[in-house]
Formats: C-alpha cells, sequence, structure tokens
C-alpha cells in the first residue's frame, strides 16, 4: 500500500486524487492533507480518509477547523512551516503537490529534503526555482514524476527512447476560450467569461492561465527543467480538442504523441501507479466519435503572454520567479475586477522590465523574487489606474 500526503486537497487536481484513490481501496492510504482555507470541504476529506496530520494556511484557519472536528484526533498545522511538516511526514511514499502558484515551492522542497517521491502538478516549483528543485531531486534520489498532462504525455512518450535521439517536444494547448478573437472584443472579456474552459474542469487560477495561454508559457519552463531540454526544442501548438496532450519528435522524424480523453484523473493515476498502471476506471477514447484532430500555431500577437515565459527563460536566474508572482498578481486583480484581461499582460510585462535577474543559490532567494515582483506589480496595476 502506498502512504500519500497531498497538498492542494481541496482544489480541483487535489479532489480529483482523492477520486482516484477511493477508486482503488487497499492500494494507497491518505496520511496528509493540506490546504488553504476551505475547511468545510477539508473537514470532509478528514472524515472519509482519517489522515495522520493536515495543514491549513493560518492559525485562525486551524482554529476553525479544531471547532469542526470536535474531538477528531489528527493533527493540526499550518502556515508555510505546518504544509512542509505535512510533505514530509515520517511513513509517507509519495506526496502530490498541487497548491496553485509560487506557495507550492517550498512544501515540495520540503518533501524532496525528506526523501519523498514527488507527483508534480505544482508546475510554479520548477518555473520559479527549476535548476534547485532538479539539483535536490538528484542528490536525494527521488522520482519527481509530471501531473501536468502534458508534461505526463511527454514523460510516456520518452520512455524507451534515448536522450540523445529527442529532437524536439511540442506541448498542446487547447487555445482557450478566446482564441481567434480580435483585440478589441479581448478588451471587453469579463472574468465569468473567462472561466468558462472548452475542455478541461480546473481551478480558477489555472483556468484564466489557459485563456491568457501563460499557462502554456508556464508548462514550457517546466518541461525546459523537468526534461533538461532547450527552450528553443521546445515548441506550442493550439489543438483545440485536448486529445494529443503533447508530442515527442527524434531524430529521425518519427513523431510518438500520448492521446487521451481530457480527464485529469488519467496522469493522476499514472503518477500514482507508477512504474505500472492502474486498471482504467474512467471513459476510454473514441477516435471515430472525435473524427477531427487540428492544430495551429499559438496566436503570441494577441496572446503575449506565451511569449514573454520564452523571454523569461532566455534571462535566466529569477526572472522565471518574476514573471509567475507577477502573473499571480495579475489574474487575481483580473478576477477581482481591478484590471480588464488584456492588462493581465501589461502588468506582467511592465515587472519583467524593471527587474534584474539574479541567480538563486537558494529558495529564499527565489522567494525573495517573488515578494519584490508582486509589489512591483501591484505598483504597475496602481500606476495604470491613476494614469
Amino acid at each position: 500500500m502506498k502512504a500519500l500526503s497531498i497538498l492542494g486537497c481541496t482544489g480541483s487536481i487535489g479532489v480529483s486524487t482523492l477520486d482516484v484513490v477511493r477508486r482503488f481501496p487497499g492500494r494507497f492510504k491518505v496520511k496528509g492533507l493540506a490546504c488553504g482555507g476551505n475547511v468545510k470541504a477539508l473537514e470532509e476529506q478528514i472524515r472519509a480518509f482519517k489522515p495522520e496530520a493536515v495543514a491549513v494556511r493560518d492559525g485562525k484557519t486551524a482554529s476553525a477547523l479544531k471547532k469542526l472536528l470536535g474531538k477528531n484526533s489528527v493533527k493540526i498545522y499550518h502556515g508555510v512551516e505546518g504544509m512542509a511538516e505535512v510533505a514530509a511526514l515520517k511513513g509517507v511514499d509519495m506526496v502530490v503537490s498541487a497548491i496553485v502558484g509560487s506557495a507550492g515551492l517550498v512544501p515540495t522542497m520540503a518533501a524532496i529534503e525528506a526523501g519523498k517521491d514527488v507527483a508534480l502538478a505544482n508546475k510554479e516549483a520548477l518555473v520559479c526555482a527549476g535548476p534547485l528543485v532538479m539539483s535536490a531531486v538528484e542528490r536525494k534520489g527521488v522520482k519527481l514524476l509530471p501531473v501536468d498532462s502534458e508534461h505526463s504525455a511527454i514523460f510516456q512518450s520518452l520512455k524507451g527512447h534515448r536522450k540523445r535521439d529527442l529532437l524536439r517536444l511540442t506541448l498542446t494547448a487547447s487555445g482557450g476560450p478566446f482564441h481567434g478573437r480580435d483585440m478589441t472584443a479581448l478588451k471587453k472579456v469579463k472574468p465569468a467569461d473567462a472561466l468558462k474552459h472548452p475542455n478541461w474542469e480546473m481551478g480558477r487560477k489555472i483556468t484564466i492561465d489557459s485563456a491568457t495561454l501563460m499557462n502554456k508559457g508556464l508548462e514550457v519552463i517546466e518541461a525546459r527543467w523537468l526534461f533538461g531540454v532547450e527552450p528553443e526544442r521546445i515548441s506550442v501548438l493550439v489543438h483545440p480538442q485536448s486529445i494529443i496532450h503533447s508530442m515527442v519528435e527524434f531524430v529521425d522524424g518519427s513523431v510518438i504523441a500520448q492521446l487521451g480523453v481530457p480527464d485529469m484523473r488519467m496522469p493522476i493515476s499514472y503518477a500514482l501507479g507508477y512504474p505500472g498502471r492502474l486498471v482504467k476506471d474512467i471513459p476510454g477514447l473514441d477516435l471515430a466519435k472525435v473524427a477531427t484532430l487540428s492544430f495551429r500555431e499559438p496566436d503570441t500577437e494577441h496572446f503575449p503572454c506565451l511569449g514573454y515565459a520564452y523571454d523569461a527563460l532566455r534571462a535566466g536566474g529569477t526572472m522565471p520567479a518574476a514573471l509567475n508572482a507577477a502573473n499571480e498578481v495579475a489574474v487575481q486583480a483580473f478576477l477581482d475586477n481591478r484590471i480588464g484581461f488584456m492588462d493581465i499582460p501589461f502588468v506582467i510585462k511592465g515587472t519583467m522590465d524593471a527587474h534584474k535577474p539574479k541567480v538563486p543559490t537558494r529558495v529564499e532567494d527565489v522567494m525573495q523574487a517573488d515578494r519584490w515582483a508582486r509589489g512591483k506589480a501591484e505598483k504597475v496595476i496602481k500606476d495604470k489606474q491613476m494614469s
């Protein structure tokens, strides 16, 4: 039986992970759970899965949870330190890292340093601190298994092949709900419009990232570190059907792709069951019903965030952390109706232009850049509102 800690347990990936666990009784034991502030959902998960320890974002939330649980003996931690405690729990075999944003970096590193295998859905850990994370993975000898559907597809497609035979990675993107619209229409987009993803059921932040193509930009950075491939050998294609999750091209011209229905339980199951596969318990792929698979180049003129991610990779150092932090601030400001949809890339570009990247040697260097970029992004927003 594989023992799990699930970070981000009340988010879309966390809930899907627990659904997989529930479908395979006897294969997995949930020892730790961590989330932000959704104490009602966490309470239900605690009663259903009986973990040894949980963590929430702060002391006030921890008190509210304790009140809901009554005499339940589960250990309750809080804050970043609490998340790290749950990530490093004794007896845990694998940590599912699904906290949204740069907040997942410290707990992910805690899991690695504790010698745990990590099923990684928190792409921001590699975006912000790719070299540090991968160095720790190698030093500790743990497995880092991708949960993002695109990176899981690449991981699977590379199996059995020599790295020197790899020519190019191609990440596929749904294109979000607005691909093909002109600038006038994009300036009128409201949060409710952007949250209607055509194929996937995801959290609010990642759904907006999909609409701006920033999610694909973050995935390019993640792929660069996860697979050790230079950014110029990582490309993106818009594939509206979301059936081919990504492709690998080899030096002889062969292309291997991984296909499947757009359901996150598939890459989650692969990571949890690795190196084996769990028996299928979700609907299969009917290609005759799908009928058509189409592809086109991404529109980086109307959706410049993808290009900014490549710019951040080329700049190196702490620039990807600044890009990510500015994006998190801008997306939240858009969701709060403080800025428009096309102001998101404006805020990111303004923050990146002002950032002087440094080579981080420890996680704190990354978090310092993250804090600086958040402050700068808020200033960019304020200055725009006043202009």
